[in-house]
């Protein structure tokens, strides 16, 4: 279980647009580089360095298929952040009733 400081870094390294591609891809199952590269259509070097960064705060991981490596998801509240990230929101919260902004 990740204390509260290390679920905050979390959302910090994840809170990028292409890291939370490569977050959605591997939701759907183990990937390797070249298949980012295909739907990202960023080089193998950049995407490289975001998996790293994943990996090194154990988000992801990999293993070795031949030359290939393959990375599948190992942190199990990403799914639930995605999740939450998709949802629509259609109003906003109300506001107090003790708020003179609400008595207008």
């Amino acid at each position: 279980m990740r204390p509260l400081d290390d679920k905050i870094e979390l959302l910090k390294v994840i809170a990028h647009p292409t890291r939370i591609k490569i977050l959605y891809e591997l939701m759907e199952g183990v990937k390797c580089v070249s298949d980012f590269e295909k739907f990202l259509g960023k080089r193998q070097p950049n995407i490289s360095q975001h998996l790293t960064l994943l990996r090194n705060h154990n988000i992801v991981d990999f293993y070795i298929d031949g030359k290939l490596r393959c990375y599948f998801l190992v942190e199990p509240m990403v799914p639930d952040i995605l999740q939450i990230l998709e949802k629509q929101y259609e109003e906003t919260l109300p506001l107090p009733t003790c708020c003179p902004v609400s008595k207008r």
